[in-house]
């Protein structure tokens, strides 16, 4: 187990690094040989590396990054309530509740910053690189992800926002739910359990509404929560998000078509928009 989550978390750097590479010499259009070349490997294993991670080659993968193309998703953004009516859905909460719920903390428990609140945690590989999942009986507390020899950063940062809760790792119990999470086919419906205010429980419901494949605005969001002049705060209450790709910040992007900055890294985010675009145009990727 360890000798495969040590190479996913090898071919994610690798990705990574190609989609960096992609993004400063995209106007060169470079040759699968050159990028192969600057992640170490052939040109056979890197692209078959890069369709068995997305299901396309790097350069279609690259396109779906352009600033036009994500300013022609952002205006699909409008049909997210069509979408629900299509699929029978009675309302756009609907959408997001059919596949994740969410719970917030009491006032009490806000204020007592997690006291009695026990929390397994592990570290594991999903297709973005390693990430520190937390749990609680409540459900999912915590998902980040972490760069290179930076577990115990992790593990802090998740120890310092839940400050009274008791914790004890449990890497059965989480790699669990990772798999559920990132593996298992569709979207399994999984319970959330955060702490914030009421104004950033509200923009995380929002975020929950947006379908994967589908991008959105701060502007949007915060119209979507009736507080229309309030896109800067919106924008700090996604950036306080400690529940990665479950809670989507990664599809809210700057209107101008530019995916913006990411909590835990902006060539991630990339890598999730990318990801996930490309899964949906392509139905039978896996």
């Amino acid at each position: 187990m360890i000798v495969a989550t040590d190479q996913s978390r090898i071919n994610y750097q690798r990705i990574e690094q190609a989609i960096r590479y992609l993004q400063h010499n995209f106007k060169q259009q470079p040759e699968l040989d050159e990028v192969a070349e600057k992640v170490h490997l052939s040109p056979f294993h890197f692209q078959r590396m890069f369709r068995e991670w997305v299901g396309i080659s790097p350069k279609r993968f690259l396109q779906y990054l352009t600033t036009d193309y994500l300013k022609q998703q952002l205006l699909r953004s409008d049909t997210i309530d069509e979408a629900a009516e299509e699929a029978g859905l009675s309302s756009q909460s609907r959408v997001y509740d059919l596949f994740t719920t969410l719970e917030a903390v009491t006032p009490g428990e806000y204020r007592e910053r997690g006291a009695g609140i026990r929390i397994a945690y592990g570290f594991h590989a999903t297709p973005f690189g390693r990430c520190l999942l937390g749990v609680t009986p409540r459900g999912i507390c915590w998902l980040s992800f972490i760069s290179p020899d930076e577990d115990y950063l992790a593990l802090a940062e998740m120890k310092t926002f839940w400050y009274n809760s008791a914790f004890y790792e449990d890497e059965n119990a989480t790699r669990a739910m990772v798999q559920r999470i990132f593996h298992e086919p569709g979207h399994p419906r999984l319970h959330l359990f955060v702490k914030g205010t009421n104004f950033q429980v509200k923009v995380w419901e929002a975020l929950l509404s947006i379908p994967a494949g589908r991008l959105t605005t701060y502007q949007d969001i915060a119209r979507r929560i009736d507080h229309p002049g309030a896109s800067r705060a919106v924008g700090s209450a996604v950036g306080s998000n400690t529940i990665a790709y479950l809670i989507p910040c990664h599809r809210v992007i700057r209107k101008d078509g530019e995916p913006g900055d990411y909590r835990w890294n902006a060539v991630r985010k990339k890598s999730m928009i990318g990801w996930e675009l490309a899964k949906a145009s392509t139905p039978n990727s896996h």
